[in-house]
C-alpha cells in the first residue's frame, strides 16, 4: 500500500519543466575517475556515461525536450532515449541531485 501511495506522489515530468543542479552541487569531468562526477558539501557522486551525458545539458535554460533534442542529434542511434532521459529526470530529482527550476505548460 505504501508503494501505491508514493507512486501517486510522484509528479510527472512534463518536457517543457527546466530543471538545474541543487543549489551548492557542481558537476565536473574528472580525469582520475574517468567520468563526470557530481560535487557536493557532503562528498561525489560517480556518474555513468549516459548520466553525465544528460547532466551537460541540464543547465537551468533548457526544458526537458531540449535535453532530448540535443541528445537524440548527438546519438542519433539510441532507441530509447527520450524515455530513458526523462527516467534519469526523475531518479535524479528523486536523489535530491536537481531542483525544478520552473514549469512551462507548453
Amino acid at each position: 500500500m505504501s508503494q501505491q501511495l508514493a507512486q501517486s506522489e510522484k509528479i510527472a515530468i512534463s518536457q517543457y519543466d527546466i530543471y538545474q543542479l541543487r543549489r551548492g552541487w557542481r558537476l565536473q569531468w574528472e580525469a582520475i575517475q574517468g567520468c563526470h562526477v557530481i560535487l557536493y558539501p557532503e562528498g561525489m557522486v560517480k556518474l555513468s556515461t549516459t548520466a553525465g551525458a544528460i547532466l551537460e545539458q541540464v543547465d537551468g535554460q533548457q526544458s526537458t525536450a531540449d535535453i532530448i533534442t540535443i541528445l537524440q542529434q548527438r546519438y542519433p542511434g539510441a532507441e530509447s532515449l527520450a524515455d530513458d532521459v526523462v527516467r534519469f529526470i526523475d531518479e535524479a530529482r528523486g536523489n535530491g541531485w536537481l531542483t525544478l527550476k520552473e514549469v512551462n505548460c507548453g
